[in-house]
This record gives C-alpha cells, sequence and structure tokens, in this order.
C-alpha cells in the first residue's frame, strides 16, 4: 500500500455542487431585482433629481406635522404655527397657481380674488372653508368645493345656477334662476330666445309658472313672455304676439291652459287672426280681433259702436264642438 494520505473533512462534490447552485441562484435574484428596479426607475415620469425633492418634501412635511403635534401639546400653537410656516415655505407649500374648473358664465377674476386673498399664507394653513363662504356669496354659485393640491396649488369646482328667466325691471334685465335668484344684468339684446318675466313679485313665481306649464307642455316652446298681474293670475304672450290672459287660481289656471291648448291644436288659434284671448271668465274664452273683421266673423258678433275691435266667444266645456268659422 502506497504512502497516499486521505484528508478528512473537505468539501464532497455533493455539498460543491450545492453552495455553487446557491451562488447561482444569489446572482439571479440579484439581477432580476436590479432589472426590476430600472424598469420601474425607467417608467416614472420623473427624473432622479426630482424624486429628490418628492421625498424631501414628504420627510419635511412630516416633520411640520409632527411639530404642529409637539407645539399643540405643549401649549404653544401660536409660536408653532409661526415656525410651521416658515418650515412650509421653505419646502415650497406656497399658494402660487389656482386651478379653476366647471365655470361657463361665472366671471373667474372673481374667483381667482378670493382664492388670492391668503396667498401670503402657506399653503396648510389657507382656510378651505372661509374662500368656499366666499365663493357662496356669488350670484352664479350654487356650490363650490376647494381642495388643496400640494405643494402649490389650489384647486376650485364650481357648480354654476342655471338661468331659466330675464326678470323685466323698470331699468333694467335681470336673468334669473329657478328659484328667482337674480345672477346677472342683461341687455335688452341679450333677452332674445329667452322668456321674459314682469310684474311685482314675478320673480318668486318662476317655479309656479313652470307647473303651470307643465300643465301644458306643447305651448311652452311657444311661450315669449309672462306678466305676474296683482299677484294673482297670469297674463301669457306668444311669439305670435297674441295674448292669452288666465285666471286666478293654480287649478282654475291650469286647467284654462289645458283647454287653450286643446281648441289651439283644433282651431289653431295660436298665428290666427285673432289677438287676444281671455279666459278669467271660466266656461268661455272671449277673443278679440283686429281691425279688419271678415263678413263671416262679423255674422256671429253682435253689433258694436265702432269697428276697431270686436269681441266674440267660445264655450270651453267641449272643444270638440266649438265653432270653427269663429276663430279663422
Amino acid at each position: 500500500m502506497s504512502g497516499q494520505k486521505i484528508k478528512r473533512g473537505g468539501k464532497s462534490v455533493r455539498r460543491s455542487a450545492s453552495a455553487q447552485g446557491k451562488a447561482r441562484q444569489v446572482r439571479a435574484a440579484r439581477a432580476r431585482t436590479g432589472s426590476a428596479i430600472d424598469t420601474v426607475m425607467a417608467i416614472q415620469p420623473f427624473n432622479e433629481r426630482q424624486l429628490h425633492r418628492i421625498f424631501l418634501a414628504m420627510i419635511l412635511g412630516g416633520a411640520v406635522v409632527l411639530a404642529w403635534m409637539a407645539a399643540s401639546f405643549a401649549g404653544v400653537p401660536t409660536m408653532a404655527q409661526e415656525q410651521l410656516a416658515h418650515l412650509a415655505h421653505q419646502a415650497g407649500f406656497e399658494l402660487h397657481n389656482v386651478n379653476v374648473r366647471g365655470t361657463k358664465h361665472l366671471n373667474e377674476l372673481k374667483v381667482y380674488q378670493i382664492a388670492l386673498a391668503d396667498r401670503d399664507r402657506a399653503m396648510p394653513f389657507v382656510d378651505l372653508d372661509m374662500v368656499r363662504g366666499r365663493l357662496m356669496a356669488l350670484s352664479w354659485v350654487e356650490d363650490a368645493r376647494v381642495s388643496r393640491q400640494l405643494p402649490d396649488t389650489l384647486v376650485i369646482d364650481i357648480v354654476e345656477r342655471k338661468p331659466v328667466a330675464v326678470l323685466a325691471k323698470p331699468d333694467r334685465f335681470v336673468l334669473i334662476d329657478a328659484t328667482g335668484r337674480e345672477l346677472e344684468n342683461v341687455s335688452e339684446e341679450r333677452t332674445k330666445g329667452k322668456l321674459v318675466l314682469s310684474g311685482p313679485g314675478a320673480g318668486q313665481q318662476v317655479a309656479a309658472l313652470s307647473g303651470l306649464l307643465d300643465a301644458a307642455p306643447a305651448l311652452r316652446p311657444q311661450l315669449k313672455s309672462a306678466e305676474w298681474i296683482g299677484n294673482r293670475r297670469w297674463n301669457l304672450t306668444f311669439k305670435t304676439g297674441q295674448l292669452l290672459a288666465l285666471p286666478e287660481g293654480k287649478d282654475e289656471s291650469a286647467k284654462s291652459l289645458v283647454t287653450f291648448a286643446q281648441l289651439d291644436g283644433r282651431n289653431r288659434l295660436l298665428g290666427g287672426k285673432a289677438v287676444a284671448f281671455d279666459m278669467r271668465a271660466g266656461d268661455r274664452i272671449y277673443i278679440r280681433m283686429p281691425d279688419r273683421i271678415d263678413p263671416v266673423e262679423s255674422a256671429h258678433l253682435a253689433p258694436t259702436p265702432k269697428a276697431a275691435t270686436a269681441p266674440t266667444t267660445l264655450p270651453t266645456g267641449n272643444p270638440a264642438k266649438a265653432p270653427k268659422k269663429e276663430v279663422d
């Protein structure tokens, strides 16, 4: 037997293979991790400098919150607020931008003036409720939402009121919404195509008039103006220039309007020769004709002192039997 020595305690083939396998797994994991991080860094929209500023702002923001809490517990909120404002300004938390959304008729300059009234304050100390309260005082604003978009932007979402008519006052025209709230003065030129209301208290009757017109929706697009008479009833003027006098009372006026719509559908009252229709009698409609009266029409009319105007009547109980010759 030769003099070779057998060395014990060395690595076996199996152990060596296992160690090499683990090393390969570690290298593969490192490669995958580095690749994933590189991929994330490649697709994110910020460069390394911007990310550094974002993280710094987050850290400073957290420090501001912690400092405020500590100062509040210590009973020195005023001093803490001043210090926090200083830190916030250093961190870039200042009001520089205002993003206004949802405006169509409202003058945005008024919104900016309200939002930037506290621009000297650091963003964490801008009073959002106070800003919203000032916005709600604007005539066009039905609702408003104010929020911060850190570090330097105030976002304002406006819900505007919807104009539904024009209120004719002695000295001006005013747009109003469905509640009668006055929105904005307008020129006479801008009233064209809009329903014009007149008469004392007409602005408070917008909802009532809308409900009345719902009884005869076919007449709504043909209406030009409405006058609230004596705080009790309506005179309606159509785009043809013809006037309809309705009786007092919610139910009575709605019933008369439906009857008029039925008569118009059968006898073409609107666009005809009559200049006015009076339904205040309830069971009859009085029709006033213009200067010229045709022979067929005059045969149904009682003699009048002069031929300037001539009233005639139609029964309203059964529109289907209304004599057509009287209203053509």
